[in-house]
């Protein structure tokens, strides 16, 4: 498992909650239509700018900040034959080189002037797949685990798309991205996958919270 150096921004997007229409004239209020913006201050609640309509499931300290790695635009604009925005996952940074099979939970990351670390994997809703315009891509998110993370903010600081993405510190547990997902989605009864990702104390509250009933009602 690496992550490698030469992870870079390529969108940098902020934006507040508005009216989103999508399908046949239905309207609804989100945070997913985001803009691009060359610089904005990152604090303990997000960027400056920045925010979400649905606080029960966005939005907090644990999940103040939204990745997604760049190269799944790819393998999503062939498989569904049509090109993605920029931002198209409501994301803040969409970043390459840290794909969810090398991003752990507990990863210590430097952006600019600000540090953050990587707190859960993200549970995709539908209005991802409203904002794409595609039903069926909820779906394979779910399947692949290709879902992008959330941070906490650790130190506050200035973010510029041009900035530079280095790792601080490998969390000595290196559970990834990828196989919380994997043990969300998937696994949802395997006790030692999920005590496993417990085991990360940095992991986010909600998480916490979610995994342990699942333990408490499958564990002998």
């Amino acid at each position: 498992m690496e992550v490698h150096n030469i992870a870079k921004i390529v969108n940098f997007s902020i934006g507040l909650p508005k009216e989103m229409r999508y399908g046949k004239d239905q309207v609804m209020d989100t945070g997913i239509c985001k803009q691009a913006i060359h610089e904005a201050y990152l604090t303990k609640d997000g960027f400056r700018g920045d925010g979400v309509a649905d606080l029960k499931h966005h939005g907090g300290l644990d999940r103040a900040v939204c990745i997604y790695p760049f190269e799944h635009y790819a393998k999503w604009e062939k498989e569904f034959g049509k090109p993605l925005d920029a931002a198209a996952f409501g994301e803040n940074l969409t970043v390459t080189n840290m794909l969810e099979e090398n991003v752990c939970i507990g990863d210590i990351f430097q952006v600019g002037d600000a540090i953050i670390q990587i707190t859960q994997g993200r549970i995709p809703c539908n209005t991802i797949s409203r904002r794409v315009g595609h039903p069926l891509i909820l779906k394979r998110l779910v399947e692949t685990g290709f879902v992008g993370y959330l941070c906490r903010v650790l130190k506050e600081g200035t973010v510029s798309s041009d900035s530079k993405i280095s790792l601080v510190k490998r969390h000595p547990e290196e559970v990834s991205v990828l196989f919380c997902m994997d043990t969300y989605f998937h696994r949802t009864n395997d006790v030692e996958a999920m005590k496993k990702i417990l085991n990360v104390s940095e992991l986010a509250d909600k998480w916490r919270e979610k995994l342990e009933e699942r333990v408490d009602k499958y564990a002998k």
